[in-house]
């Protein structure tokens, strides 16, 4: 018989991927790092093959079939999680723990709504939130740490399934005295031609923003950028209403006041494009699909 590596030595194997560092990686999985350490070191034992490059010294370098093998660890950790996910779908309908990430675009705002209505419709369901930047849940969610995330599409989610649910339309804002206040929708080019105020860089509602005006990920806006980038959209509000320039708001955020005391004004963007749209994302192949697809209409009522 074959020895097959423990879940634990795959989870220190995606943690040091992940962190590049040896001390970060065994934070990560709550135990020393000498605990990691040895775990990594058992592992190329049982597989008689060198999976990091220890002539690098200090630094992180795994060999080809390190990199090899942490694809494979991913995927094998997917297919082990699914069996207790398999189990709790044969079970009521959301019960019991369930591991949300949700993006800072999203969840200061549509979390307050959201969760009453969860707790209404599925009194037995647990819910454990963690909020980060995309590209990171996205991460915790394939490494099997999330079950479900909620983002904004479109996004770089590979690897993961994702759901459409609900629109969400940008507004521009700016003082009350700007001359764009003055026309009912403001047309992409017009906005672009403007200094824009955006959220810093991992956020993806700065490329929406970006595409919004029509303007490609990454590409100087004619109006140019602000040289302060925001770290939340209280923040670009309060820029916004001090004159610094004009920012695109998500209209779940204004919903929820996130201008209030602001006095600024908020003009509809023209263009189809001018809208993010929330939605789920899971990993593929996971027995609570339609579970987490039972969910849609209490989004779009939050929404």
């Amino acid at each position: 018989m074959i020895a097959l590596p423990s879940p634990q030595q795959l989870r220190f194997l995606l943690a040091l991927a992940e962190h590049g560092h040896f001390g970060r990686a065994a934070d990560a999985c709550a135990v020393t790092q000498s605990t990691l350490s040895a775990g990594l070191l058992a592992l190329e034992r049982l597989l008689d093959a060198r999976i990091l490059d220890r002539a690098a010294g200090k630094r992180v370098v795994f060999t080809p079939l390190g990199l090899d093998l942490v694809g494979r660890a991913r995927t094998a950790l997917m297919a082990l999680t699914a069996i207790p996910e398999a189990a709790n779908a044969a079970r009521a309908t959301l019960t019991g723990p369930l591991r949300l990430g949700v993006i800072p675009t999203i969840g200061p705002f549509l979390l307050p709504r959201l969760m009453p209505a969860l707790r209404e419709a599925f009194p037995d369901l647990r819910l454990f939130i963690r909020e980060d930047l995309t590209d990171r849940i996205t991460a915790q969610l394939l490494d099997g740490k999330l079950d479900l995330i909620l983002l904004a599409l479109p996004c770089t989610c590979a690897g993961a399934d994702t759901f459409a649910v609900t629109r969400d339309p940008f507004f521009a804002a700016m003082p009350q005295d700007h001359p764009l206040a003055l026309l009912d929708i403001i047309p992409p080019a017009t906005l672009a031609m403007q200094k824009l105020l955006l959220l810093e860089d991992g956020h993806c509602l700065r490329d929406q923003a970006l595409s919004a005006c029509g303007l490609a990920r990454g590409e100087s806006p004619p109006g140019g950028l602000d040289d302060f980038a925001a770290t939340s959209l209280h923040t670009l509000a309060q820029m916004a209403a001090g004159g610094l320039g004009v920012t695109l708001l998500p209209r779940i955020a204004i919903d929820a006041g996130v201008t209030a005391g602001t006095n600024l004004a908020l003009r509809p963007i023209g263009g189809e494009g001018a809208s993010r749209t929330l939605g789920f994302a899971w990993r593929p192949n996971t027995p609570r699909a339609a579970e987490y697809r039972s969910l849609a209409p209490l989004l779009a009522a939050a929404g």
